[in-house]
């Protein structure tokens, strides 16, 4: 379990010069514009608002960091495939989170955001495929666990399991923002990837 002391904003970056010096190991986390990104962030670190999380899909346009006690960086990736931005904002944005994704030393995971209430997108697959080259291994979190029925859990998971086509090095892990429910076993699937 891991056990929040200290948690800070440490800068927003657009690209690879502006992202802070630092040797602590780093965790990104990316998903569509609307999965709850900003949420399942301040969830984690036990805060109701240190991640700004809005009404409005689309709200983060640049790369965020933030310290927690001292020993590792999470960092918020801008959401993607959200209609309301023009193309050439989208393409930016793609840029922007492939250059981090791919240039980014200390980074450990990263962790796909899905909604468990919906089939992974055509961008979702593509995401999951671009991390599996990059990494080998993808953490994929099914967000809004609070939103379906316990009845209807396997058969999401399911879907998502086969529209991403996961293989056995993969981790699944199902997460509510509002109960934290799979907080634990998020941190300690984060936490393993350190080492």
């Amino acid at each position: 379990m891991m056990i929040i002391k200290r948690c800070d904003f440490v800068t927003s970056a657009a690209q690879n010069g502006q992202y802070p010096e630092s040797d602590l190991p780093e965790v990104a986390f990316v998903g569509r514009s609307n999965v709850g990104k900003s949420s399942l962030i301040n969830s984690m670190l036990n805060r109701k608002s240190l991640v700004k999380v809005s009404s409005k899909p689309g709200k983060t346009r640049l790369i965020n960091f933030f310290l927690v006690n001292e020993e590792l960086m999470l960092v918020d990736l801008p959401g993607y495939g959200y209609a309301a931005v023009s193309h050439g904002e989208k393409e930016r944005w793609g840029k922007m989170i492939e250059e981090y994704l791919t240039t980014r030393e200390i980074l450990k995971s990263v962790v796909l955001l899905v909604d468990i209430r919906h089939k992974p997108t055509g961008d979702d697959k593509l995401m999951y495929d671009f991390i599996k080259f990059y990494r080998g291994k993808a953490i994929v979190v099914a967000t809004k666990l609070d939103k379906i029925s316990k009845n209807a859990f396997k058969k999401h998971m399911n879907i998502i399991q086969d529209t991403l086509n996961l293989d056995e090095s993969d981790v699944l892990v199902a997460y509510s923002s509002e109960t934290h429910q799979g907080r634990e076993e998020l941190w300690d699937i984060i936490n393993k990837s350190f080492y």
